[in-house]
């Protein structure tokens, strides 16, 4: 598992980059590395050999373990993970705001919030964690790798806790546009609500039958011919929220490559067609300083131009 916040580790940021960890379990493995094939079947055994004679596979005390390792439950293994053939981003972060507690980023399309999956450097923490002072930098909260705009984080580890608990509880009020097919017959405005589940095939979501459990507000801010701008307003977080319903009202936002069908993977860094969804504004009351805060994207969708 990924390490996002900097609790207490064996091994420091290194690049940008925190440590990861895995938990070792009660099991029937006599050795350490019969467990850490088993518990990485993608990685080759000849690969977690090498790491482990370079000693880069380190307990919870610093102390580099080996292939003969007897394998001890109960405790955690610290390492650095690696993401072969990373493609490289060709976007900056903007600065929108920065006090001693917070900073807010203008995100731009195709970096990963966090690291995870087949992102580790090609993300907005990793590549703010490398500038000085911001290496206990941690997210308040996150956008999807495809999503541009405004993004919170932490500065001061004591209150990422109040900052994330805004976002949980629902108390930032988001704004985002999109760009979509315009389509006869639906009026605007309309609040949306569905029951979201995942499906069993992949990452993505779907609409279900069920109580509702997302809402958003949809407007229509101006039409482009066959296509339109759109501002929305989710009341509810859920995964892919306002991908799913705009694609389920038969207007799917332009250059989306899960919905409505999942495309093929080699499609993901095509950085000429950037989803056509923007972050615009977040506000909250700030729980430090009772005051309201506003933050708003400086960047425009190409297509709404």
């Amino acid at each position: 598992m990924a390490i996002t916040s900097l609790d207490t580790t064996p091994l420091p940021v290194r690049q940008g980059v925190a440590p990861s960890r895995v938990h070792l379990p009660q099991g029937p493995w006599p050795t350490l590395i019969d467990f850490l094939i088993e518990r990485f079947p993608f990685t080759a055994p000849q690969v977690i050999r090498e790491r482990l004679a370079r000693g880069e596979i380190v307990d919870q005390d610093g102390v580099s373990q080996t292939a003969d390792t007897t394998y001890q439950p109960n405790q955690w293994l610290w390492y650095y993970r690696e993401v072969p053939d990373e493609a490289i981003v060709p976007f900056e972060i903007d600065i929108l705001y920065r006090d001693e507690r917070i900073l807010v980023i203008d995100k731009p399309h195709f970096l990963a919030s966090i690291p995870g999956g087949r992102y580790l450097r090609e993300t907005a923490l990793t590549r703010l964690r490398q500038q000085p002072g911001l290496t206990q930098l941690s997210p308040a909260h996150r956008l999807d790798r495809e999503t541009a705009g405004v993004m919170l984080l932490t500065l001061d580890p004591s209150c990422r806790g109040a900052y994330q608990s805004l976002f949980q509880s629902r108390e930032v009020q988001k704004i985002y546009e999109a760009v979509a097919p315009w389509r006869d017959g639906l009026e605007f405005p309309r609040m949306h609500e569905s029951c979201l589940a995942p499906k069993a095939t992949h990452f993505t979501m779907q609409e279900v039958p069920g109580e509702p459990n997302s809402r958003t507000l949809i407007e229509l801010l101006r039409r482009m011919g066959d296509l339109a701008l759109y501002q929305l307003s989710p009341v509810t977080g859920r995964k892919h929220q306002l991908r799913v319903h705009l694609s389920s009202l038969g207007i799917p936002i332009c250059n989306d490559l899960f919905y409505p069908e999942l495309q093929p993977s080699a499609s993901f860094d095509n950085f000429d067609r950037p989803l056509q969804l923007l972050a615009r504004r977040i506000s909250f009351t700030d729980p430090y300083t009772g005051q309201e805060r506003v933050f708003e994207s400086r960047r425009t969708l190409e297509m709404a131009l």
